[in-house]
C-alpha cells in the first residue's frame, strides 16, 4: 500500500535589488522569530548570483550563516490583484530573539502558509456560507451577515445574552481580539465566554496570580543568564525553539544546571542529560505528581535553613501582608473567595501559620513519599534542594520556567507549588532570578470588555460566582447559539468524544433544518431550532474545521489572516511589532475585525464604523494602559510625530518593543520594559527617564508584585484538593496513563501547518502515541503498529452546578451527587515504542482534527480554577495489527525523539 510522498523541490528564485521588503514575525509559537518578506512581481526579472545583482546583497552560493532561500521560503501570492513572488527567511539583521536570523522548521517554511490556489493551500474559505439542504452554499456577505443578526438578536430576546455563547482565540492580533471581546463582553453581555483553551474565562495559572506573579515578567535572556534552570512540563527546544538555541542551550554549555519535571525525554532534555549527572535532573514524574515533588524539595531547603532569607525579608508577604489583600472584603474576586476555606493562605514563611509549618507537617511532602507518589528517585530531590540553593554555599541564580504539560495536570496545586519554591529560592524579578511561562501561543489579547461575572449562573460555595464553563452549560441545553471563532472548540476540549455527541444533538440532529433559499425562511428555520432547545452555530476561520464548521455551522464567515492584513501582537517577552500586511486575502475573506463590526452594526450596536485595522488598534491602546502589553504610548508618541499606531510600529521593524512601553516627553524617546517585577529598578531611575509624566501609566506589577503590598503571596498547595481525582484516575488492570502534548515539526495543529506542508504531512499522516519498551513487550506491540486507545471511564460533567458547601467542587462529592458521568472515548494511533516515555504512561500528540486525543481526557474542572487537567487521562492500549508505515519507510519514523 503506498503512502503519501514529498517530492521536494530543487530550485528557488532570489529577490531582485528593486524588490519591496516587509517586515513581520512567525505566527506560530510564542517566540514570534523576526522574518523579511520580499515582494516582487511574477514576470519581471528575478534576482541574480551576484551581490550587485540581488536584495540581500550577498554572492551566491553563499557561506554558513549567511542569507539564502529554500524552495519552502518562496511562493507566489496576489497584491493589487497581480500575482507576486514572496520569499520570507529570518531577519538576518535581527537583534533580539532570533538574533542573527535563526528559525525553527515551522517558522522557516511560513511562506508555505499564504494562499496560493496551487498549493495545499487551496481549500482556504473565500465565501460567507449557509447551510441549506444539508449543504454550505456561499452566499454574499450581507446575506449571511443579515441572517446571523436576525437570529442573534431574536436569541437574546427571547432567551438572554446567556444563551449566546462566544468561544474564541486569545491568541490572536489585538485588532481581532479587541473586537471580539467588545463584541462579546461589552455588547451581547454575555457570560458564556471564554478562550480556544480553556471552558470559562479563567487565569492559567492561578498560583502565579494568587503569588502575584504575572506569566510573562521575565526576559528571553533571563532563562539563560540563570545558575539553576527548573523546566516544568515541556522542552523548550520543542515548542519553542529559539528560546533553547538562543539563550538556554548557550547557557548550558557554559554551564548552566537545568532540573527537568517532565513525564518524557526528548531532544532539549537529552541535549542537557548529555552534559552529565553533575548538570542535569530529570525527575520523570508519573502524570500529575509534580506538587508533592515540588512540596518536598520546599521542605528539604526548609528543613536545612537554605532558603533565601534576605529576599524572604524584603519581598515576601508576612501574616499581615498577607491578610491585606488575600481574602479581605466582599471575596467575590477569583482568588479571594478561595481563602475562605482556609485552604492556601499562610501567615508569611515563618510562625505558627507560616508555610514552613504548613510543609513540615504534611505526609505526602516527606521526601521519601512524594518520590513514592511520583515514582522518581528520592536523592534527586535532596540533589535538587542543593542546586537550587547553594545548599548553604554560594547562593546561585535560580529561575523557574513552567508550560501546559505542568500546569494542566494540576492546575491550581501545581502552580502554587512553583510559586512557593521559587520564592523560598529568592526568584522574582531579578536578571537571572525569575518565575514565569515560556509561552504557547503568541499574545494577543486586548480587553475590549471586563468580563461579566455578575451574569454567571455558576457560584462557588457561599455567594460567589465564578465565570461560567461554556462546555457544561452546551451540555445543559443552554447554548441556543453558539459563535466560535478561529478554534475547534471540539477537539481543543477535554472529553472530546462527548462534545461532539452533544453538539451533533443540538445541531444536525435537531428537526429544525433549512430547506429554503429565502432569506426569511432561514431566519424562521433557525430562530425555532434555538426555540426548541437546540443550538445556532456560526463558525468563523479561514479554514472549515471539521466538524464545527463541516458538520455543525449554519453560517460560515470566511476570515483573513497572517500576512494579509496590518497587525499587532506580541511574543513571550511581551515585545510588541507589527506583522504587515503583503498580499491579498483570498477571495471575500476578511479579518475577524470587519467581520465582527458588520454583525454588530447590524445588530444594531453603536462604535463599530471602523474602516481599517490601525483605527481597531489606535482604539483599543487605551484598554491596554496599566497591562503587561501596555502600547498606549507606542500610540501618543506616534501622533506627535503625525503618525499612526501602525506606521510607528512598522519603524520599530522586527526589534519592536517590550511592553509595558513609556515615553520620554523630554527626548520624545519611547521606553520598553525588560521584565516585569523588576525589583532592581529605582523610582530615581524612573523618574529620570521619565516614566511617570503625561499619559504614562506606572503598575505596580513593574517594579513589584501584583498584590495587595507589592509582595509576593506565599501559599499553601494541599495535596487533598487534588488527590481523589488522581487517585480515581489512576490506572486500574491493565490501562496506562494517558498524557499528550505538541512536538517540534508541528505547532498550530488546528490551524494550517499539519495538513498543508507537504513534507509534514508526510512525516506525521496519521496521530501517533509513544509507549514504553516494557509496556510495549506485554501487550504484544511493536513500532509501527496501529494501535485502539480506549477507555470506558472518561469522567464529565453533567451539568451546570451551584456550590453551596465547601466541597461542593470536590471530585469525590461531584461523584457521591450525581454530577459526573462516565463516557467512552477512542482514537486510533500509530505506536512508536522507546524507553524516552515513562514506563506506565502513553504520550500521543494532543489535537489531530481527525481524531483527538483529548477523547480520553477528564472533562472535569479544577476544582478550584475552573481550567481542565487536559494531562491527565487513562486508557487501554490494544494492537490492531501492523500499519502501512511499519515497513514502507516513507513516512513516520519512529526513531526516538532524545536523540541528541
Amino acid at each position: 500500500m503506498a503512502t503519501k510522498y514529498y517530492l521536494p523541490e530543487d530550485h528557488a528564485p532570489l529577490p531582485p535589488k528593486n524588490a519591496d521588503v516587509k517586515t513581520t514575525c512567525c505566527d506560530y509559537c510564542i517566540v514570534a522569530c523576526g522574518y523579511k518578506v520580499y515582494r516582487w512581481p511574477v514576470g519581471t526579472p528575478d534576482g541574480g548570483p551576484k551581490a550587485s545583482e540581488n536584495a540581500f546583497n550577498t554572492d551566491f552560493p553563499s557561506g554558513p550563516l549567511q542569507a539564502w532561500v529554500a524552495p519552502t521560503q518562496h511562493n507566489v501570492v496576489m497584491h493589487e490583484g497581480r500575482p507576486h513572488n514572496v520569499v520570507i527567511i529570518p531577519d538576518k539583521d535581527a537583534k533580539v530573539v532570533n538574533i542573527g536570523g535563526d528559525s525553527s522548521i515551522r517558522g522557516g517554511c511560513i511562506a508555505q502558509k499564504c494562499y496560493n490556489p496551487n498549493k495545499p493551500t487551496n481549500d482556504r474559505l473565500t465565501s460567507p456560507l449557509v447551510r441549506i439542504n444539508g449543504t454550505l452554499q456561499p452566499v454574499t456577505w450581507d446575506f449571511a451577515l443579515d441572517i446571523a443578526a436576525d437570529v442573534a438578536n431574536h436569541v437574546l430576546k427571547e432567551h438572554g445574552a446567556n444563551a449566546y455563547s462566544v468561544k474564541t482565540f486569545s491568541y490572536q492580533f489585538f485588532e481581532n481580539t479587541y473586537a471580539v471581546k467588545k463584541f462579546a463582553r461589552r455588547s451581547i453581555k454575555t457570560a458564556a465566554f471564554t478562550f480556544h483553551d480553556t471552558p470559562s474565562d479563567v487565569t492559567s495559572t492561578p498560583g502565579f496570580r494568587d503569588a502575584g506573579f504575572d506569566n510573562f515578567g521575565p526576559a528571553y535572556k533571563d532563562w539563560g543568564d540563570a545558575d539553576v534552570l527548573v523546566i516544568c512540563g515541556t522542552d523548550p527546544y520543542e515548542t519553542k525553539t529559539m528560546i533553547f538555541t538562543q539563550f538556554i542551550k548557550p547557557a548550558i554549555d557554559r554551564g548552566q544546571k537545568t532540573i527537568w519535571l517532565n513525564v518524557r525525554e526528548t531532544a532539549g532534555l537529552a541535549y542537557a542529560k548529555s552534559k552529565g549527572d553533575d548538570q542535569t535532573i530529570h525527575l520523570q514524574v508519573n502524570p500529575g505528581t509534580d506538587t508533592p515533588v515540588l512540596g518536598a524539595i520546599s521542605r528539604i531547603i526548609l528543613e536545612n535553613g537554605w532558603e533565601d532569607k534576605d529576599w524572604i525579608k524584603h519581598w515576601v508577604n508576612d501574616k499581615w501582608g498577607s491578610s491585606s489583600g488575600f481574602g479581605q472584603g466582599t471575596r467575590n474576586t477569583p482568588w479571594q473567595w478561595r481563602t475562605t476555606w482556609g485552604k492556601f493562605q499562610t501567615g508569611g514563611v515563618y510562625g505558627k501559620k507560616g508555610y514552613k509549618k504548613w510543609v513540615m507537617s504534611r505526609k505526602e511532602h516527606e521526601p521519601e513519599v512524594a518520590a513514592k507518589i511520583a515514582g522518581v528517585d528520592v536523592n534527586d530531590l535532596y540533589k535538587a534542594a542543593k542546586w537550587l540553593t547553594g545548599g548553604g554555599g554560594d547562593r546561585p541564580k535560580a529561575s523557574f520556567g513552567i508550560e501546559k504539560g505542568f500546569y494542566w495536570s494540576n492546575n491550581t496545586g501545581n502552580t502554587n507549588a512553583i510559586s512557593s519554591l521559587a520564592t523560598i529560592c529568592g526568584a522574582g524579578g531579578r536578571p537571572g532570578q525569575v518565575v514565569g511561562r515560556f509561552g504557547g501561543h503568541q499574545r494577543g489579547g486586548a480587553g475590549g470588555g471586563s468580563y461579566p461575572r455578575n451574569r454567571s449562573p455558576e457560584k462557588v460555595p457561599g455567594r460567589r460566582r465564578r465565570s461560567l464553563d461554556t462546555d457544561r452549560w452546551l451540555y445543559s441545553g443552554h447554548t441556543r447559539m453558539a459563535h466560535v471563532i478561529g478554534t475547534t472548540w471540539i477537539q481543543a476540549m477535554a472529553g472530546a468524544n462527548g462534545l461532539h455527541n452533544k453538539f451533533e444533538e443540538l445541531t444536525t440532529n435537531n428537526p429544525n433544518q433549512v430547506t429554503s433559499w429565502d432569506k426569511d425562511e432561514i431566519v424562521k428555520t433557525l430562530k425555532a431550532r434555538a426555540d426548541s432547545g437546540g443550538t445556532v452555530v456560526i463558525n468563523q476561520d479561514i479554514y472549515l474545521r471539521d466538524p464545527i464548521g463541516a458538520r455543525f455551522a449554519d453560517i460560515v464567515f470566511p476570515a483573513s489572516t497572517w500576512g494579509e492584513e496590518d497587525f499587532a501582537r506580541a511574543n513571550g517577552e511581551r515585545r510588541i511589532r507589527l506583522y504587515q500586511k503583503f498580499y491579498d486575502a483570498p477571495g471575500d475573506a476578511k479579518p475577524d475585525w470587519w467581520i465582527i463590526s458588520r454583525l454588530a452594526q447590524k445588530m444594531g450596536f453603536k462604535g463599530y464604523d471602523w474602516n481599517d485595522s490601525n483605527q481597531v488598534c489606535e482604539e483599543s491602546s487605551r484598554s491596554s494602559r496599566g497591562n503587561r502589553k501596555a502600547y498606549h504610548m507606542i500610540k501618543i508618541a506616534a501622533h506627535r510625530e503625525g503618525k499612526t499606531l501602525h506606521q510607528k510600529l512598522a519603524e520599530l521593524g522586527t526589534e519592536g518593543i517590550q511592553g509595558p512601553t513609556f515615553l520620554n516627553y523630554k527626548t520624545g524617546e519611547l521606553l520598553g520594559t525588560v521584565r516585569l517585577h523588576n525589583t532592581t529598578m529605582t523610582q530615581e531611575q524612573i523618574e529620570r527617564e521619565g516614566r511617570t509624566k503625561g499619559a504614562n501609566m506606572i503598575n505596580k506589577k513593574g517594579t513589584h508584585f501584583n498584590s495587595q503590598t507589592g509582595r509576593v503571596n506565599i501559599q499553601k498547595h494541599p495535596w487533598s484538593l487534588y488527590a481523589d481525582y488522581w487517585e480515581w484516575m489512576s490506572p486500574k488492570d491493565d490501562e496506562l496513563w494517558h498524557t499528550n502534548g505538541r512536538i517540534n515539526e508541528i505547532w498550530q495543529s488546528g490551524f494550517d501547518d499539519i495538513e498543508r506542508r507537504a513534507y509534514i504531512t508526510q512525516r506525521w499522516p496519521e496521530n501517533f502515541t509513544e509507549i514504553h519498551p516494557d509496556d510495549a513487550a506485554s501487550r504484544g506491540i511493536e513500532s509501527g503498529d496501529r494501535v485502539m486507545l480506549y477507555s470506558n471511564r472518561v469522567p464529565v460533567h453533567k451539568n451546570t452546578i451551584k456550590g453551596v458547601h465547601g466541597k461542593d467542587f470536590q471530585f469525590s462529592e461531584l461523584m457521591k451527587n450525581g454530577h459526573i458521568a462516565l463516557e467512552k472515548g477512542a482514537v486510533t494511533a500509530i505506536a512508536i515504542v522507546t524507553p524516552a516515555v515513562k514506563k506506565g504512561a502513553l504520550y500521543s500528540y494532543f489535537i489531530t482534527e481527525k481524531q483527538a486525543s483529548n477523547a480520553l481526557q477528564g472533562r472535569v474542572v479544577d476544582n478550584i480554577s475552573g481550567n481542565y487537567n487536559y494531562k491527565l487521562g487513562v486508557c487501554r492500549i490494544k494492537n490492531l495489527g501492523p500499519s502501512e508505515y511499519k515497513k514502507e519507510f516513507r513516512s513516520m519514523s519512529f526513531a526516538p525523539r532524545n536523540i541528541v
